[in-house]
């Protein structure tokens, strides 16, 4: 929603304070308003508004605060009324008045500061930010009263406390014109947790920071249910009682006095905020007796910290491209913040980046740590041992080559952590060329869960699309993820969900291993070890990897004003927005841009300075960006060697030269923000994943020449069947169409490259899952019993 706009803009794009502006003056005038209005539209036969549209709209009369014009304004846009048509039809109405209404104010708040909530302790900035034909000069106020030396377009309180929670409103003046700004509510929260670090890396999406606790009461006792999301817009609530909706129950407390037996249930709260949505764990209230109470509620699960790893790889250089792994990487790392984990998500990353990202995961797990690794890209499966492929992979790609998934379990389990988790959206098609076995040496423990996006032997898809989707795991997987149920539980629904897709039946479904024996659950509370320094220290390693720069404003000597500001799309990918705040009275044109960026990053010039943050490549951010702004994407932050410096560069056309203009330049430095501090890009350091697979030849060892294309004849479908009937091409399998009752449904290519058994030579598949286990006294035993808890 925008004040003003082009003469091609849709009226239903008009922001509302335009809107009911207009509307007042229309419904007011007699003989000049909106029943004139709809007689002339309706007589160009153009938007076809005829004389019984005409009376539905004279019926909102009737209705408390109802409006003829508004609904007449909603039927013209429905049938495509532009600004133009509305601003001809005006002239010919000659109502003086709504013509002024949808022309440009000699003063305008292009920026409206937003409600939000924020934990006690971090920074609170408020903006706003107006254009004028003078100087424009800022007030802040906190209710009724002037905040103190608060008179520039950003408000500032740092560190914020529970005192300055409140209302707060900027008056913005022109000359002898003044307007307000939106009223915006700032709701502080404190919150005892090592975790406040967690809101830095988007500050504008919600976080659920304090989820209520199980109580036990007696009769007559009070009863008081807390619960709290930080976020930008301010968060919403509504407290549910055995799943439906409590009456007035919608602030953060719910108090509820003088409890009875009525009260006995289980309590819940949906927070929304904007257009995301979460639910709070689901808790026991128990009204009764201490041994009923005992009796009744089983001890709870919990972790001493929740850490997720989630790699999407899709830009191969030597392999097919694919797109599912960006949305599926975002889509579950808000999910997972919402469950409290502290994520890295990363894109596109070589062997080496891959190696030294799990080493960093590593250093964040320790005792009771529930861990969580998803990894989307190409794949295979050797002697139940998956390989995760690196964008930089050869082609052909060997183990060596690759990230054994069975060996970062191995590390894991070195740490005690208190549940794996592993999500693989990948193919596990067989490797003719890597006849190499693995000897991983795992440990008896009853908190492995795999869940594969397919079967053994078969495709991961994603869906062919000319926009963004998921790929078909995480399609379902995300309406699962936030389940109060066993993971295991939550995998079962998603293979259910998954085997009602008619466009992969009998192409891929999901599979299941699990050593589980307890009821975790990914919602399961967090309680910090008994090292409060250990979980201190690794929440600062976690928040190495997500401290965005702070935004600052840059004043330049000609009096132009230029705010720069930061958001994170992924741990690795940086967006940078400008915007010009203030512009000199005698400067006609104004523009600024940002450049000379490290050749590290290999900034593509189309994601640079656009208009829109789709423009560059961002498509998941644009909600909670600022408008008005140009944007540039910073990708691969991981391959940054030295610190971020890039230049602020303001070109501009003064009244008096206008055809000369003038340049001025700022160097900026960020340091290294993101992922880029804990310098990934370096040679593997400890490369201790890979020391656990006991490979029969090494990266430099490795034979990778590629085949000679004469070795393989195209088959339409994306087969490449070899000339040799003993050998197979290790090009990429595509399942074009895929016929259904419903119509045909494009399936785009497998998150692998499937390499295909051939006739002789290896078998495509082991007999069973191959895990060996760490010897004991009786390790036969123990190695049948252990994999056969492995339950498909």
């Amino acid at each position: 929603m925008v004040d003003y706009m082009d003469r091609s803009t849709k009226i239903n794009l008009l922001k509302e304070g335009v809107v009911k502006k207009l509307c007042e003056v229309l419904d007011k005038s007699t003989d000049r308003g909106w029943r004139k209005l709809g007689e002339i539209v309706g007589k160009e036969k153009r938007l076809k508004v005829s004389s019984d549209d005409i009376e539905i709209c004279s019926l909102k009369v009737l209705e408390l605060e109802g409006s003829p014009s508004r609904m007449l304004l909603r039927l013209m846009g429905e049938r495509g009324c532009t600004l133009g048509h509305l601003m001809d039809y005006l002239q010919t109405l000659a109502n003086p008045d709504a013509v002024q209404c949808l022309k440009p104010s000699p003063l305008q708040i292009v920026i409206q500061p937003q409600s939000l909530a924020l934990i006690s302790g971090h920074n609170l900035r408020l903006s706003c930010h107006a254009v004028g034909k003078s100087p424009v000069q800022y007030q802040w106020f906190k209710g009724k009263e002037e905040v103190p030396n608060c008179m520039s377009p950003d408000l500032l309180i740092s560190p914020v406390h529970v005192r300055d929670a409140g209302f707060y409103i900027c008056r913005v003046n022109c000359g002898e014109m003044f307007e307000f700004s939106h009223w915006a509510q700032v709701d502080v929260l404190t919150v005892h947790t090592p975790y406040g670090q967690s809101f830095h890396s988007l500050e504008s999406r919600m976080k659920l920071v304090m989820q209520p606790q199980p109580q036990q009461l007696n009769i007559g006792d009070n009863l008081q249910l807390e619960c709290g999301a930080v976020g930008r817009p301010i968060p919403q609530y509504r407290w549910h009682k055995n799943g439906l909706p409590v009456p007035n129950a919608t602030k953060r407390k719910l108090i509820i006095l003088n409890v009875d037996q009525e009260h006995h249930a289980r309590y819940r709260c949906e927070i929304v905020c904007g257009s995301e949505k979460m639910w709070t764990n689901e808790v026991d209230v128990v009204v009764g007796s201490n041994d009923f109470f005992l009796n009744s509620v089983p001890e709870q699960l919990h972790a001493t910290d929740k850490v997720a790893l989630l790699i999407g790889n899709l830009s191969y250089k030597n392999h097919p491209q694919l797109k599912a792994p960006m949305v599926d990487v975002y889509d579950l790392t808000n999910l997972l913040r919402q469950l409290d984990f502290k994520v890295v998500s990363l894109l596109d990353l070589t062997e080496s980046e891959m190696r030294n990202a799990v080493d960093e995961f590593l250093l964040l797990l320790h005792k009771g740590v529930y861990g969580l690794l998803y990894y989307a890209g190409h794949g295979y499966e050797n002697y139940g041992n998956s390989f995760m492929v690196p964008v930089d992979a050869p082609n052909p790609y060997r183990s060596a080559n690759c990230l054994c998934v069975q060996s970062i379990l191995k590390l894991m389990q070195e740490k005690e952590t208190g549940l794996n988790v592993f999500l693989l959206d990948m193919c596990r098609k067989r490797n003719i060329h890597d006849d190499s076995t693995t000897n991983i040496v795992l440990r008896v423990t009853a908190n492995i869960v795999f869940g594969y996006a397919t079967c053994q032997d078969a495709e991961a898809f994603e869906l062919s699309s000319s926009g963004f989707t998921n790929g078909v795991f995480v399609k379902f997987l995300k309406k699962r993820l936030l389940d109060d149920e066993k993971i295991t539980v939550v995998l079962d629904k998603v293979a259910e969900d998954m085997g009602q897709f008619d466009a992969t039946k009998g192409k891929q479904a999901l599979e299941i291993r699990s050593s589980l024996s307890e009821r975790r659950a990914l919602t399961d509370s967090i309680m910090p070890s008994d090292s409060p320094d250990l979980a201190h220290a690794h929440s600062r390693q976690w928040a190495k990897a997500h401290e965005l720069p702070e935004s600052m404003s840059l004043l330049f000597d000609c009096g132009a004003q230029i705010k720069l500001g930061f958001a994170a799309e992924f741990s690795n990918v940086l967006v940078i927005y400008t915007h010009i705040t203030k512009k000199p009275e005698d400067m006609s044109v104004c523009q600024a841009h940002v450049t000379d960026f490290s050749q590290d990053l290999d900034v593509d010039p189309k994601e640079m300075n656009r208009e829109t943050p789709e423009e560059t490549g961002t498509y998941f951010l644009s909600g909670s960006l600022p408008q008005h702004c140009l944007y540039t994407r910073l990708s691969s932050l991981q391959k940054l060697r030295e610190e971020l410096v890039f230049s602020v560069c303001l070109q501009g056309t003064f009244s008096a030269m206008e055809d000369d203009p003038v340049h001025w330049n700022k160097a900026i430095n960020i340091g290294k923000p993101l992922i880029a501090r804990l310098d990934l890009h370096r040679a593997m350091r400890r490369n201790s994943c890979l020391q656990t697979c006991l490979m029969p030849h090494s990266p430099s060892q490795s034979p990778c020449h590629s085949p000679r294309p004469d070795h393989f004849l195209h088959h339409h479908h994306g087969l490449h069947q070899a000339q040799d009937p003993n050998r197979l091409s290790p090009q990429p399998f595509y399942m074009d169409v895929y016929e259904h009752h419903q119509g045909a449904v494009n399936l785009g290519q497998c998150h692998s490259e499937p390499l295909h058994h051939s006739s002789g030579g290896l078998s495509s598949s082991p007999g069973r899952f191959s895990i060996p286990i760490e010897a004991s006294d009786d390790i036969n035993e123990l190695q049948t019993a252990f994999i056969n808890s492995l339950q498909l």
